[in-house]
Protein backbone atom coordinates (compact mmCIF):
# COMPACT_ATOMS: atom_id res chain seq x y z
CA UNK A 1 0.00 0.00 0.00
CA UNK A 2 1.62 3.07 0.61
CA UNK A 3 4.44 2.44 2.67
CA UNK A 4 2.37 2.94 5.92
CA UNK A 5 2.89 0.18 8.80
CA UNK A 6 -0.67 -1.82 9.52
CA UNK A 7 -2.13 -0.84 12.94
CA UNK A 8 -0.91 -2.65 15.70
CA UNK A 9 -2.58 -5.54 17.06
CA UNK A 10 -5.09 -4.81 20.23
CA UNK A 11 -2.81 -6.96 22.34
CA UNK A 12 0.22 -4.03 20.92
CA UNK A 13 -1.62 -1.17 21.96
CA UNK A 14 -1.85 -2.22 25.82
CA UNK A 15 1.65 -4.03 25.56
CA UNK A 16 2.63 0.16 24.48
CA UNK A 17 0.84 1.77 27.08
CA UNK A 18 1.93 -0.32 29.96
CA UNK A 19 5.52 0.07 28.24
CA UNK A 20 5.25 3.80 28.34
CA UNK A 21 3.74 3.76 31.61
CA UNK A 22 6.67 1.24 32.66
CA UNK A 23 9.47 4.37 31.71
CA UNK A 24 7.25 7.54 33.17
CA UNK A 25 7.44 5.20 36.12
CA UNK A 26 10.99 4.06 35.60
CA UNK A 27 11.90 8.06 34.67
CA UNK A 28 9.95 9.05 37.92
CA UNK A 29 11.32 6.55 40.59
CA UNK A 30 15.09 7.99 39.08
CA UNK A 31 14.10 11.09 39.39
CA UNK A 32 13.06 11.06 42.70
CA UNK A 33 16.14 8.63 43.90
CA UNK A 34 18.34 11.67 41.80
CA UNK A 35 16.01 14.70 43.81
CA UNK A 36 16.48 12.39 47.19
CA UNK A 37 21.02 12.48 46.26
CA UNK A 38 20.69 15.96 45.03
CA UNK A 39 19.06 16.66 48.66
CA UNK A 40 21.46 14.55 50.58
CA UNK A 41 24.73 16.17 49.14
CA UNK A 42 23.19 19.71 49.65
CA UNK A 43 22.73 18.49 53.34
CA UNK A 44 26.48 17.12 53.93
CA UNK A 45 27.88 20.16 51.65
CA UNK A 46 25.95 22.37 54.08
CA UNK A 47 26.69 20.59 57.26
CA UNK A 48 30.64 20.46 55.61
CA UNK A 49 30.44 24.05 54.94
CA UNK A 50 28.94 24.74 58.97
CA UNK A 51 31.73 22.76 60.25
CA UNK A 52 33.87 24.42 58.24
CA UNK A 53 32.86 27.44 59.52
CA UNK A 54 32.71 26.73 63.49
CA UNK A 55 36.16 25.55 62.92
CA UNK A 56 37.50 28.91 61.40
CA UNK A 57 35.17 30.69 64.20
CA UNK A 58 37.08 28.63 66.81
CA UNK A 59 40.90 29.46 65.17
CA UNK A 60 40.11 32.77 64.96
CA UNK A 61 37.88 33.24 68.06
CA UNK A 62 40.99 31.12 70.38
CA UNK A 63 43.91 34.05 69.05
CA UNK A 64 41.51 36.50 69.97
CA UNK A 65 41.31 34.73 73.54
CA UNK A 66 45.03 34.53 73.61
CA UNK A 67 45.43 38.14 72.44
CA UNK A 68 42.94 39.47 75.21
CA UNK A 69 44.17 37.62 77.63
CA UNK A 70 48.12 39.28 76.71
CA UNK A 71 46.28 42.31 76.51
CA UNK A 72 45.70 42.39 80.36
CA UNK A 73 48.44 40.77 81.31
CA UNK A 74 50.12 43.57 79.66
CA UNK A 75 47.93 45.66 81.43
CA UNK A 76 48.57 45.00 84.97
CA UNK A 77 52.20 44.26 84.23
CA UNK A 78 52.00 48.25 83.09
CA UNK A 79 50.05 49.22 86.03
CA UNK A 80 52.66 47.32 88.40
CA UNK A 81 55.40 48.98 86.13
CA UNK A 82 53.59 52.39 86.93
CA UNK A 83 53.56 51.50 90.95
CA UNK A 84 57.38 51.07 90.91
CA UNK A 85 57.88 54.43 89.08
CA UNK A 86 56.00 56.11 91.43
CA UNK A 87 57.70 54.43 94.40
CA UNK A 88 61.73 54.70 92.84
CA UNK A 89 60.84 58.47 91.95
CA UNK A 90 59.46 58.88 95.67
CA UNK A 91 63.18 57.26 96.88
CA UNK A 92 65.19 59.55 94.45
CA UNK A 93 63.46 62.71 95.74
CA UNK A 94 64.08 61.68 99.31
CA UNK A 95 67.85 60.97 98.14
CA UNK A 96 68.18 64.39 96.35
CA UNK A 97 67.02 66.18 98.85
CA UNK A 98 69.28 64.07 101.35
CA UNK A 99 71.99 65.07 99.05
CA UNK A 100 71.38 68.95 98.65
CA UNK A 101 71.26 68.73 102.62
CA UNK A 102 74.40 67.27 103.05
CA UNK A 103 75.92 69.98 100.00
CA UNK A 104 74.89 72.48 102.32
CA UNK A 105 76.08 70.97 105.40
CA UNK A 106 79.69 70.48 103.32
CA UNK A 107 79.94 74.10 102.20
CA UNK A 108 78.73 75.34 106.00
CA UNK A 109 81.65 73.88 106.98
CA UNK A 110 83.78 74.73 103.74
CA UNK A 111 82.43 78.69 105.25
CA UNK A 112 83.38 77.38 108.92
CA UNK A 113 86.46 76.29 107.94
CA UNK A 114 87.20 79.48 105.55
CA UNK A 115 86.63 81.86 108.61
CA UNK A 116 88.52 79.84 111.01
CA UNK A 117 91.63 80.28 108.73
CA UNK A 118 90.01 84.14 108.08
CA UNK A 119 90.56 84.05 112.14
CA UNK A 120 93.69 82.39 112.88
CA UNK A 121 95.40 84.77 110.46
CA UNK A 122 93.81 87.72 112.07
CA UNK A 123 94.99 86.51 115.27
CA UNK A 124 98.62 85.50 114.49
CA UNK A 125 98.24 89.27 113.22
CA UNK A 126 97.08 90.91 116.32
CA UNK A 127 100.04 88.70 118.21
CA UNK A 128 102.78 89.58 115.69
CA UNK A 129 101.75 93.13 116.26
CA UNK A 130 101.64 93.30 120.66
CA UNK A 131 104.95 91.34 120.75
CA UNK A 132 106.20 94.31 118.43
CA UNK A 133 104.73 96.82 120.44
CA UNK A 134 106.27 94.99 123.96
CA UNK A 135 109.79 94.52 122.63
CA UNK A 136 109.88 97.89 121.52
Amino acid sequence: MDGAKPPPPAGGKQELEEALLHIVQHHHHQSFRQRQQTERAKKDALRSAVRVSDLLVDTVDGGVQELFVNEKRIEHEARALVTTIARYRKQTDQWLAATNEINSVLKEIGDFENWMKIMDFDCKSINAAIRNIHQS
